[in-house]
């Protein structure tokens, strides 16, 4: 398996930062599923559910509430203004 780094931060200061498998986030234009090797690119995310494959293959769910997502060769940013991961 290939791993990219992922950086959440909102306001509040940076909330996740780590190895990761796979993202699947919304964006404005429709569902994104980000992995390693992903071609770069900056959009726009909608108020919507976040996965996070982990490295330990354990999965995070959480809510973006809007955002900015960055995608890079070897890091990829997701900024939201709010952004709740779940219990």
């Amino acid at each position: 398996m290939n791993f990219f780094h992922l950086i959440i931060s909102s306001p509040d200061g940076n909330l996740f930062e780590g190895d990761v498998f796979k993202l699947d986030v919304r964006g404005t234009e429709g569902d994104l599923a980000i992995m390693a090797g992903h071609i770069p690119f900056v959009t726009s995310i909608a108020e919507a559910p976040v996965t996070i494959w982990l490295a330990d293959d354990t999965e995070r769910k959480a809510t973006a509430k809007g955002g900015l997502l960055t995608v890079g060769k070897d890091l990829v940013t997701l900024i939201s203004g709010s952004f709740q991961f779940e219990e």
